[in-house]
């Protein structure tokens, strides 16, 4: 066991001065029929419920060693565990949470799986953030039209429902846009576990705002289905949910 780390609070828990235990789950995460104990361990703010030093914990329920695993975004509001089989292979695997705080309502998630005799991190949203860009452009005739990169996707937005005022803002009378105007998508703000089949076996389901000419002009959202293929999550459904006019 690494050094820096002393036994405290919770027999087992590896922990550093100042940090505490801030989420718990028991699971077989191993496949050996033992229960496994996973913690998300975090140096808790004396005036304020932003939690720093983030880290995932996972205690062997055979061997009874525990093993310290950092996050890439270690910092944040109400970090969370879930316990379920993401992989399909009958073992349940890792999925953590972490609320960034920030306005968009950003997450930083992760989901960890046994592989191959280890823990594995098979999941980042900021890397997938980084490997699925888009574009967000508006287009003559009160349309905005949204680029996905990876699928490679266009989708057009009918804006008509935003009314008189909103469309006198930005187009001319006869429809054309006064000047370019571009708006974008955000990160990750919402990822679900979710079992089409009833078979206890999870994909995931990620939400992503589409922003106009700032953040709160919601123009709807990105929906992901993620499904991991054995070796990673990949995209098996893109849409794009509107918002809806009132009547």
């Amino acid at each position: 066991m690494n050094n820096q780390f002393y036994w405290r609070r919770v027999p087992g828990v590896p922990l550093s001065p100042g940090q505490s235990v801030v989420a718990s789950q028991i699971g077989d995460v191993t496949g050996d029929g033992f229960q496994d104990w996973i913690y998300l361990i975090g140096t808790k703010q004396t005036d304020s419920p932003y939690i720093t030093n983030i880290q995932l914990v996972v205690r062997n329920g055979r061997t009874n060693q525990s093993q310290a695993f950092n996050l890439s975004e270690n910092a944040g509001y109400q970090p969370t565990l879930w316990l379920g089989d993401l992989t399909g292979n009958g073992v349940k695997d890792i999925f953590i949470v972490i609320d960034s705080g920030g306005s968009g309502a950003i997450i930083f998630a992760y989901v960890y799986s046994f592989i191959q005799g280890r823990m594995t991190k098979i999941f980042d949203s900021i890397q997938f953030n980084e490997q699925h860009p888009y574009k967000v452009q508006y287009a003559n005739n009160y349309k905005a039209d949204v680029y996905s990169g990876s699928p490679r996707k266009k989708y057009t937005l009918d804006l008509s429902y935003k009314g008189t005022d909103y469309l006198n803002e930005i187009y001319n009378p006869d429809g054309t846009l006064k000047q370019p105007i571009e708006g974008w998508v955000d990160p990750v703000s919402a990822l679900y576990p979710i079992d089409l089949a009833r078979n206890g076996k999870y994909d995931l389901l990620g939400m992503q705002q589409i922003a106009g000419r700032y953040h709160a002009d919601g123009l709807g959202y990105v929906e992901n289905l993620l499904h991991f293929d054995g070796r990673e999550f990949i995209i098996v459904r893109q849409t794009i949910a509107i918002y809806g006019e009132d009547l």
